[in-house]
């Protein structure tokens, strides 16, 4: 069956006169009826062939609830299942699907342009901890504040419908279904709406490398998965097995439906290197090309960026290069030479990085494993990255991960000094990359983000705590672990926005503020042109100088990362530089007065744990 880019054709949804138009693919049955929950009524779908079962009918409308009765051939069984293609789950994945309308909603977006991605300032939320609420509505609550901060696009980690109202989003099992407590499908078309209103671009974060545990029954239906691949979460998505084109019809049509019916700006793809596929043509480059076509039908520009940890540049070189086309990738080595730098001790994945040395590298070549051999891994790892140029590439000092992979969740800012938290963020603000910063980062959130679940089956429940110890027990061996199904490791994991009363994490905010309006104004700092970039490291004194240009206008920053003053020569005369920035500023709670004037010579004394921002402009 093609894919019709400019409407969904899976699943159940309602035509141009209202009437119900569903489809399901079940190659394993020898019938599938459509129960429909408010009149009883049972109705045979026909076999249109290759699995697929079809029904036009005006016997069901929207919100009202139905399920799929399939007659298996292999035993003769009946059984009910939701429509695996359900957009939304209004009583959880156990319960039957609900209707929808994807085109009622009232867009007031027509003249929404978009945000170029050499221009995003993302900012990563978790629906559930964002707000007290822990819904879409609550966050279009906080919309203002991220403008203010300078934010232009938001990521919300995934939304895909899970167990109960406990989760990070990774367990999803209906993957076209919006979570039923963030509100369901109609809040979030709300809420990009309204970002939209307010010059926020949207990117979701999707899962395409597994599907969730609870609730999942993808394999009633037909061969989802296959035993050729296995996963961090067991079996793989089958996108090359037998019966592997209506699976991979599946995810495209889901990613084209988040662009189409959601108005999203870009979506994040969950760890695509764990996503096994030998097809003549893999399926994140196919995602792209159905992308591309709904783009051009559109007049709109999407975004695809990846979770990625490879090293690999086959997935963000251009299709014409023989690549996959993904538009931008995380870079996870820049987060931990960074915090290596920091003073993170070098335990578990984070023992192949030395500091400034491989900050240094980041800042100029991306990748910092590009071929040379990771005691890590135990193998050489990586290719060069090229001139691939600097929107390729999302970088953090936190992430969701960075932080609730940590056993206990610990945020940087209980890790960390208040001044070394300032020069990590300057770290990620200048490069030439995309910045991404994790919620409540920008006022040195304290409370944790855990890992938290809300399952129903005890001894998934038993799994995943045994799972969790396992996972990370080379980071803590000592400590007690939070547990993942209690609700308090949930609420310890809410915001405390009443920190924005809090003199020492307004200062942080006022910070982050001048960073990001200094990044968005000053040209260099804004430019993603990676050929115009030169790092060098110093790691006696635990100190990096970066140096970006563009035009006549120059931007050197230099990064204390020791705890002692430090002297540094930067081979021409200190005087010529104005000072944009120092972290150590009293304004920001520094522990020392503003530089305004520089002295003579080549030497610039750096105070310990700081950065100075300095700008040139030859004549």
């Amino acid at each position: 069956m093609g894919i019709d880019i400019q409407k969904r054709s899976i699943g159940l949804n309602f035509n141009e006169s209202g009437k119900a138009e569903i489809r399901v693919w079940a190659p394993l049955a020898e019938q599938v009826s459509v129960l429909i929950t408010e009149s009883a009524a049972v109705i045979d779908l026909f076999n249109e062939g290759y699995g697929y079962w079809f029904l036009q009918t005006d016997q069901i409308k929207p919100l009202e609830t139905y399920s799929f009765k399939i007659s298996t051939r292999k035993d003769g069984k009946e059984l009910v299942r939701s429509d695996p293609a359900s957009l939304f789950q209004a009583e959880g994945p156990q319960g039957v699907s609900t209707a929808f309308d994807l085109k009622s909603f009232p867009w007031t977006d027509n003249n929404w342009q978009g945000i170029a991605l050499k221009d995003f300032i993302i900012y990563e939320l978790h629906t559930g901890t964002f707000t007290p609420e822990g819904d879409f509505a609550a966050i279009e609550k906080k919309l203002d504040y991220l403008v203010e901060l300078g934010i232009t696009a938001i990521e919300v980690m995934p939304v895909a419908q899970f167990s109960g109202g406990r989760n990070w989003g990774y367990d999803g099992v209906f993957p076209f279904a919006v979570q039923n407590t963030y509100g369901g499908p109609l809040a979030l078309q709300q809420l990009v709406n309204t970002c939209h209103a307010k010059g926020l671009a949207v990117i979701l974060d999707v899962v395409y490398n597994h599907v969730g545990p609870e609730g999942n029954y993808f394999a009633d239906f037909g061969p989802y998965f296959t035993d050729k691949y296995h996963t961090p979460w067991g079996q793989a998505i089958n996108f090359d097995d037998a019966g592997c084109d209506a699976v991979r019809d599946f995810f495209i049509e889901n990613a084209l439906m988040w662009f189409r019916d959601f108005h999203i700006d870009a979506l994040r793809l969950d760890a695509v290197h764990a996503i096994k596929d030998f097809s003549p043509v893999h399926i994140l480059a196919e995602i792209k090309s159905h992308t591309e076509k709904l783009a051009q039908v559109t007049g709109r520009t999407y975004e695809l960026i990846v979770e990625l940890d490879l090293n690999d540049g086959r997935f963000i070189r251009p299709q014409s290069e023989y690549g996959y086309g993904m538009d931008a990738q995380w870079i996870d080595e820049f987060h931990h030479a960074l915090r290596v730098c920091a003073g993170q001790e070098q335990k578990g994945y984070y023992s192949d990085f030395n500091g400034v040395d491989d900050l240094a590298k980041s800042f100029n070549s991306a990748y910092v494993y590009d071929g040379q051999y990771s005691p890590h891994r135990q193998k050489k790892f990586g290719e060069p990255v090229g001139d691939v140029p600097g929107n390729k590439f999302v970088v953090f000092s936190q992430n969701h991960d960075q932080i609730g992979n940590r056993m206990l969740g610990e945020r940087t800012a209980t890790l960390l000094s208040f001044e070394m938290l300032k020069v990590m963020a300057a770290a990620v603000f200048c490069s030439p990359f995309l910045p991404l910063i994790f919620m409540g980062e920008e006022w040195a959130e304290t409370n944790p983000f855990q890992f938290f679940v809300s399952h129903s089956d005890h001894h998934l429940v038993e799994a995943v705590r045994e799972g969790r110890k396992a996972e990370f027990s080379a980071f803590h061996e000592d400590e007690a672990m939070p547990d993942p199904q209690s609700e308090s490791t949930f609420q310890h994991s809410k915001l405390d926005w009443q920190k924005l009363e809090v003199p020492l994490n307004l200062k942080m905010l006022s910070y982050y503020k001048t960073l990001i309006a200094l990044r968005k104004q000053n040209e260099v700092l804004a430019d993603v042109d990676r050929k115009n970039v030169k790092a060098v490291a110093y790691p006696e004194k635990k100190c990096l100088m970066l140096e970006r240009w563009k035009g006549t206008q120059k931007i050197m920053v230099l990064f204390n990362f020791s705890d002692q003053k430090q002297n540094l020569s930067i081979g021409e005369t200190v005087q010529d530089w104005t000072v944009l920035l120092n972290s150590s500023s009293f304004v920001w709670n520094g522990p020392n007065e503003e530089i305004n004037s520089l002295p003579p010579g080549e030497q610039i004394t750096l105070f310990s744990e700081s950065t100075l921002i300095l700008s040139k402009k030859d004549v």
